[in-house]
C-alpha cells in the first residue's frame, strides 16, 4: 500500500468491530497524530442474502450509541451514514481530502465482495484502502492441512493453530484522537431505524449491556467467577456458567485476542475450565475458517449429497418449534428463552436444533433463518456451522446420524427442572421426576400441578421413539443412494 501523507486525514470504516481497544485499523490510522474520521455505514443490501436480523439490529443500535460516546470522548465523533459503502466512503474522502480508508476485514462472502467494490472505488479516486486483521485469532487463508487444503475437522485445526499461535499482545485503546475541523454530515442514530416499531425487547434490556464497556464487564466477571468452573457448568443452562460474550464478539465490541489474553493470565488459566473456554474461542475461528474457504456453506450444505435429503416440510411443526410449543419442555424452554432474551444457552441450542432437523425432519436452513432473526449474536459463520453440525451435513459433523434425546438431555443437564420452570411457568409445579416428560405423569399429579396437556401446555408434537426411528430410516435410505 502506498504511504498516506501524514498531513491528510484518514477514515476508519467501522463494521463489526465496534470498539477502540485492540483495534488494529484504528491503531494504524491514528499513528503520527493524523486526523481520524470514524465512519459507520448502514446498508442492509450489502449483506446479501443475510441482512441483519431484528434482534441483532436492536443490539447494534445500542452498540453504536456506546461507540459514538467513546469516540466523542476521545476527540473524534462517529459519523453515521446510509447507502452503498463504496459510494459513501468515496464521497467522504473527497469532501475531507482523506488520503486513505482503514477497516477491519470481514470474511463472509457478501462482506468480501463488498471490500472488493470499496477498494476499486477508492483507488479510482486516488484514495488508498487498507484492510486489517482484528476480528479473529487467525487469518482463514493461512492455516492449512499438511496437503495444503483447508481443514474440515476442528481438532486438527485447533492443534495446527496452537502450534503457530502469535504471541503479540493486544493493542491498547488510543488515549486521544485528532478529530476533523470539517463539518461532515452525519445521520442520527434514530435515522437508521434499528429499533423495532413495537417494543418487544423489555427482557433483552434486562439481560444485556451492548457496547465495549459491557463486553469488558462480562469478561471480567467470567474470569473472576466462572472460568475455572466452565468445564462443569457450561452445559447447565440454569447456571450462569458461560461467558455470554458471543454477541459482544460478533459486533466486535471486544476482540478474541483480548479475551484470550485475559483468560490466559487469569488465576484460572491452567484449569480445565479455562482451557475448554479457550477451545471455544478457536471453535469460533474454525467456523470462519470453514465459511471463508467454503463460502457456499452460508446457503448450502458442505456435504453436497445432503442437497437431496428427504426433508418433510411442515409449516405447522415449524411454527410449534419457533413458539416453544412442541410439548418437549427442554426444547420449548430454549425457544422461549431465545424469544425473550435474544440468546439461548449453547447446550440447549444443540438440543433444539437436533429436534428440528431429526425429530421433525425440517430443513436445517429453516432453523438457521429463525436463529438469524432472533439471536443478538447471529453470526453467519457460527450459525451455519452449528446448524450443519446438527443436521450432519457440514464440517466436523460425524456421526451424521447423531440424534439427541430431548428427554434424557433435559434430565442430564437440567435435572431439577430449574431451567424449564424459569421459561415455562405453566410447568412450575410439576415434580422433578416428570418435568421433562409431563405426559408420563399420573393424571392426579398433572391436576395438582395445574397442567392440562393439550390445554395450557401442549402434548408432544411427535413421539420420541417414532420420530427417532423415522429419522434413522431417512438417514439410512439417504446414505444408500
Amino acid at each position: 500500500m502506498k504511504a498516506e501523507p501524514q498531513s491528510r486525514p484518514v477514515i476508519v470504516w467501522f463494521r463489526q468491530d465496534l470498539r477502540t481497544d485492540d483495534h488494529p485499523a484504528l491503531h494504524a490510522a491514528s499513528q503520527g497524530g493524523r486526523v481520524v474520521i470514524p465512519v459507520f455505514i448502514w446498508d442492509p443490501k450489502s449483506e446479501g442474502a443475510w441482512p441483519v436480523g431484528g434482534a441483532s439490529k436492536w443490539w447494534l443500535h445500542f452498540s453504536l450509541a456506546s461507540l459514538g460516546k467513546t469516540l466523542s470522548t476521545l476527540g473524534s465523533p462517529l459519523i453515521l451514514r446510509q447507502g452503498a459503502p463504496e459510494k459513501v466512503l468515496a464521497e467522504i474522502a473527497k469532501a475531507t481530502g482523506a488520503a486513505g480508508v482503514h477497516c477491519s476485514m470481514r470474511y463472509e462472502p457478501s462482506a468480501k465482495a463488498q471490500e472488493v467494490l470499496v477498494r476499486k472505488e477508492l483507488l479510482a479516486v486516488g484514495v488508498s484502502f487498507a484492510g486489517h486483521a482484528g476480528t479473529l485469532m487467525h487469518d482463514p487463508a493461512v492455516i492449512r492441512t499438511g496437503s495444503g487444503v483447508p481443514y474440515k475437522v476442528y481438532t486438527p485445526f485447533a492443534k495446527s493453530y496452537r502450534n503457530s499461535m502469535s504471541s503479540d499482545p493486544p493493542l491498547s485503546s488510543p488515549k486521544t484522537l485528532k478529530g476533523s475541523d470539517a463539518k461532515i454530515p452525519s445521520d442520527s442514530l434514530d435515522d437508521l431505524k434499528l429499533l423495532p416499531a413495537i417494543d418487544w425487547a423489555t427482557t433483552m434490556r434486562k439481560w444485556w449491556q451492548p457496547g465495549e464497556e459491557g463486553a469488558h464487564k462480562r469478561l471480567s466477571k467470567f474470569t473472576l467467577q466462572a472460568a475455572q468452573a466452565y468445564g462443569e457448568n457450561r452445559d447447565i443452562p440454569a447456571e450462569d456458567g458461560s461467558s455470554r460474550l458471543s454477541a459482544h464478539l460478533h459486533w466486535g465490541e471486544i476482540s478474541p485476542r483480548r479475551i484470550w489474553n485475559e483468560v490466559s493470565k487469569s488465576p484460572a488459566a491452567a484449569t480445565v475450565g479455562a482451557q475448554k473456554y479457550l477451545a471455544e474461542i478457536l471453535w469460533r475461528d474454525f467456523a470462519y475458517h470453514v465459511m471463508s474457504n467454503f463460502p457456499r456453506t452460508s446457503e448450502s450444505p458442505l456435504r453436497p449429497e445432503f442437497e437431496r435429503f428427504p426433508w418433510e416440510p411442515s409449516a405447522e411443526r415449524l411454527k410449534a418449534w419457533k413458539r416453544g410449543q412442541t410439548g418437549y419442555p427442554i426444547v420449548d424452554a430454549g425457544m422461549r428463552q431465545l424469544w425473550a432474551t435474544g440468546w439461548m444457552h449453547n447446550r440447549v441450542r444443540m438440543i433444539v436444533a437436533s429436534f428440528l432437523v431429526k425429530h421433525l425432519l425440517q430443513d436445517w436452513q429453516e432453523g438457521a433463518k429463525w436463529f438469524w432473526e432472533t439471536l443478538v449474536d447471529a453470526d453467519l459463520s457460527s450459525n451455519s456451522l452449528g446448524w450443519q453440525w446438527s443436521a450432519g451435513c457440514g464440517a466436523d459433523a460425524a456421526p451424521y446420524f447423531r440424534i439427541f434425546n430431548p428427554i434424557l438431555q433435559g434430565e442430564k443437564f437440567d435435572s431439577q427442572g430449574t431451567y424449564v420452570r424459569e421459561w415455562i411457568p405453566e410447568l412450575a409445579k410439576v415434580p422433578s421426576e416428570f418435568i421433562h416428560q409431563p405426559w408420563n405423569a399420573p393424571p392426579l399429579v398433572l391436576l395438582q400441578s395445574g397442567v392440562e396437556l393439550g390445554g395450557n401446555y401442549p402434548a408432544p408434537i411427535v413421539d420420541h421413539v417414532t420420530a427417532r426411528n423415522r429419522a434413522l430410516a431417512a438417514l439410512s435410505a439417504f446414505g444408500k443412494k
